[in-house]
């Protein structure tokens, strides 16, 4: 997991925030429990979960 953590931390854009590092975190532990083992799929699926889930400050009703 720590291989696949970090992985998906260096591929994003700095700085990275405290939110992201949480989500992909999250993504990770959830996708572990559900029985996948490999820290390339583990990144990869951090990583499009990001892309795909809407960010906070859209929540908020920001503009970015």
């Amino acid at each position: 997991m720590t291989i696949a953590m970090h992985s998906a931390i260096s591929a994003l854009p700095h700085p990275v925030g405290s939110a992201r590092v949480d989500s992909v975190a999250e993504t990770i532990l959830r996708s572990t429990m559900e029985g996948e083992r490999d820290p390339t799929v583990l990144a990869r699926l951090a990583l499009l979960e990001l892309l795909i889930s809407p960010r906070e400050d859209r929540e908020r009703g920001s503009p970015h």
